[in-house]
């Protein structure tokens, strides 16, 4: 059986078994599917227009909407192609929100972001989805890690996602680039004990389009589960405004916790608990990850989602 190691928040970071891992929550990228490159892509509000090849630069990204954000800094906007640095936008959009793939960086304390390029650069955290972030930490300088934080920091992190409660979910496949998509006109199936994270729509989602967010479907009773154990513990951990600020968005270098992609949040308890991931704070979620079963951290994860702006 494959063994890949894994650093994230937590204790030092030992082998874990890819079978531990629910695939659900850690996409595996798809072999690349055939897309027409070539056809001029346009999406609603927007004088711009670009092809699939062109949406897929990763020095280059789209920018539908200059005027819903402020000037990018160049790493942001084009990264750096001599070094091998992708665009910010490329994975984390204009507007910082992110796909579920992927992380939202909006609104994130500019110290918070600097510790973690660091803590990426140093190895201590790491992960299934952490490779390409090892790696660009690697190269940028910090000029650019400063500007793309400043950047980030200053940038609104508006509702992206929709939390529905249901038993029964669209069909979907994992596509190009990690990203989860709903198989066109596939019918249902049982959702179970999962969080499945799907586009409002698939071609705004695969033309990161940052204006069309996702649709969050969990479990019933998941949200009010999640409810009690984040504002009381539930018996088993700290209340989570404890650190993270009366209103879970944040408390100076302790970032905001609320309408971030649940898939993103679970990934981050279930790594703790496994104890893959280090770092300056990693023994303040320590125990939290121990204590916290997988049902718990869906719940966890679904409150704090339906919570966002």
């Amino acid at each position: 059986m494959r063994l890949v190691s894994f650093a994230l928040l937590g204790v030092l970071a030992v082998p874990v078994l890819a079978a531990e891992l629910p695939d659900w929550a850690y996409p595996v990228n798809a072999d690349p599917k055939p897309r027409d490159g070539a056809t001029p892509i346009s999406l609603p509000g927007s004088d711009k227009k670009y092809t699939q090849a062109q949406i897929d630069d990763d020095f280059n990204p789209p920018d539908w909407y200059p005027a819903d954000h402020k000037p990018m800094p160049d790493i942001v906007a084009h990264g750096r192609k001599e070094a091998g640095i992708r665009a910010c936008a490329l994975c984390h959009l204009t507007n910082g929100a992110g796909h579920p793939e992927s992380a939202a960086i909006a609104g994130l304390p500019t110290t918070y972001f600097l510790r973690q390029m660091a803590e990426f650069k140093s190895g201590t955290r790491g992960g299934a989805n952490a490779s390409a972030m090892i790696n660009i930490a690697k190269a940028i300088n910090e000029a650019d890690v400063r500007a793309a934080a400043t950047y980030y920091g200053s940038q609104r992190f508006t509702k992206w996602y929709q939390v529905v409660e249901t038993d029964t979910v669209p069909k979907s496949y994992v596509g190009n680039g990690g990203m989860r998509l709903a198989v066109e006109n596939g019918g249902s199936e049982p959702l179970g004990n999962r969080i499945i994270e799907l586009p409002q729509n698939n071609l705004s989602a695969e033309s990161r389009d940052p204006r069309s967010g996702f649709i969050a479907h969990v479990p019933p009773g998941s949200m009010k589960k999640g409810e009690t154990i984040v504002l009381t513990g539930g018996g088993k951990v700290p209340p989570c405004n404890v650190c993270h600020g009366p209103d879970l968005r944040g408390l100076m270098d302790v970032p905001p916790i609320i309408g971030r992609s649940p898939t993103y949040v679970f990934r981050q308890l279930y790594d703790v608990r496994l104890g893959n991931r280090t770092g300056a704070k990693a023994s303040m979620m320590k125990a939290v990850g121990e204590n916290l079963e997988p049902d718990d951290m869906i719940a966890i994860a679904a409150y704090l989602t339906s919570q966002g702006r």
